[in-house]
């Protein structure tokens, strides 16, 4: 039952803290900012709202926000919130959770380019270059993990009898792990300083300039996913940072939530003290992420054998 629980108020509580990292932005800007609520008010609003088809668009068109969304929501299914057992899992999911969230990029990428403009296709392009670099950041991490824990399931890297964390004997591994996983989100999630969400000039944009032909209900359901993946990326984080296992009952929810907040208020701090990279500069920020899991890699050479 608390797996279900868990699982439900992941999904339910997605949209909720972004509005963290708005409040944050605001305070360092001297201003209110929005309620915490304010994209509820917005999926509300898009939801009620129809959808709007250009004649130059076929099936793909629809079909990409609908894949995204339940790729994103498939992950969630085999996430151990809190130290919980998954609702599904299995010897070599986490393989195969990496490639569920590629197929949902896949399918927001060709339907960015079913539009026939060439803006979208140029944020597409973007897309695919920066995700590829991640990818490489992310696969280095679950050699890494494998090396460590000799499984390829994503609940025993944080719920076998050994979980992976910045208090276990390689904590200063998971150090750089945690570092470098944070940049991989900000990524793969287009925050900055990779990209900026609330920009509006369309030869900066990367994911925002491929939903621009959506409308209603398809983009309410492509906001969904985001929030859905922006929450796996950072509970992962969380899940490294604190061994949830020694705990019990609503004490272990209390500190994931309170943990995972801060990972969002992070965020915020980060879109507020840094500017945007230059588009040339953005690869080089991903491949740090990878030269730091790397390097942390070559270091249990000599440890787990």
């Amino acid at each position: 039952m608390e797996t279900y629980i868990s699982f439900a108020l992941a999904v339910l509580a997605a949209p909720l803290f972004p509005g963290i990292i708005l409040k944050v932005k605001a305070f360092f800007a001297g201003k209110n900012g929005p309620p915490l609520l304010i994209k509820y008010y917005t999926l509300i609003k898009l939801l009620r709202k129809g959808s709007v088809y250009s004649t130059s668009t076929t099936f793909v068109f629809k079909l990409g926000p609908i894949v995204s969304f339940a790729a994103a929501l498939t992950v969630l299914l085999f996430f151990p919130f809190a130290g919980q057992a998954p609702l599904l899992s299995f010897h070599g999911d986490v393989i195969v959770l990496f490639y569920i969230m590629g197929i949902g990029r896949f399918f927001t990428v060709i339907a960015a380019l079913d539009t026939a403009s060439p803006f979208e296709g140029m944020g597409a392009a973007r897309e695919v270059f920066f995700s590829t670099l991640a990818e490489v950041t992310i696969f280095t991490v679950l050699i890494l993990f494998y090396r460590m824990s000799g499984s390829l399931s994503l609940a025993t890297y944080f719920t076998g009898e050994n979980p992976i964390t910045l208090m276990g004997q390689s904590g200063a591994l998971i150090l750089l792990v945690i570092i470098a996983m944070f940049m991989v989100l900000l990524a793969e999630n287009s925050r900055v300083p990779v990209d900026d969400p609330a920009t509006h000039l369309e030869l900066t944009m990367i994911h925002e300039v491929m939903i621009l032909d959506h409308s209603g209900p398809d983009l309410a359901l492509i906001e969904i996913g985001a929030f859905l993946k922006l929450i796996f990326y950072a509970a992962f984080i969380t899940q490294l940072i604190f061994p949830f296992d020694v705990l019990n009952g609503i004490t272990r929810g209390l500190i994931f939530l309170g943990i995972l907040s801060l990972i969002y208020v992070f965020i915020g701090i980060t879109e507020s003290i840094m500017a945007r990279f230059r588009m040339d500069l953005v690869p080089k920020f991903i491949l740090t992420s990878f030269a730091l899991v790397f390097f942390a890699a070559i270091l249990t050479m000599g440890v787990f054998q």
